[in-house]
């Protein structure tokens, strides 16, 4: 079972997702811990090594976004609801912050 390492303020974002969402990225997000590639994820684009958790319901779209093939953590980059009901593009701006905390991530790995 690999532990969860939290970039920025990841958990802080996930833990204000409604009940619901929460404990449904949160069990995704066990299954993966447990080295498991559960259904729910998927690549997300423009990254080879990132993936996503989608999670629909009344009120919004709801994302968890993790890297696993990076040291001995899965590293929780970014959690957030997605507003937008027309398209799947993931917003430049979350794009921007997931490379950013990609980055901080590869650091950690690297210094410990």
């Amino acid at each position: 079972m690999r532990d969860l390492f939290w970039v920025g303020d990841s958990k802080k974002r996930l833990l204000d997702f409604p009940v619901d969402a929460r404990k449904k990225i949160g069990y995704t997000l066990g299954e993966v811990q447990a080295g498991e590639t559960p259904n729910k994820t998927k690549h997300l684009r423009g990254f080879s090594e990132v993936y996503e958790i989608a999670r629909e319901q009344a009120g919004g779209a709801y994302r968890a976004v993790y890297v696993v093939n990076l040291g001995e953590f899965v590293y929780v980059l970014h959690c957030f609801q997605k507003k937008s009901t027309r398209g799947i593009k993931t917003p430049k701006k979350e794009i921007d912050l997931i490379r950013r905390r990609l980055n901080m991530a590869k650091e950690h790995d690297r210094t410990g």
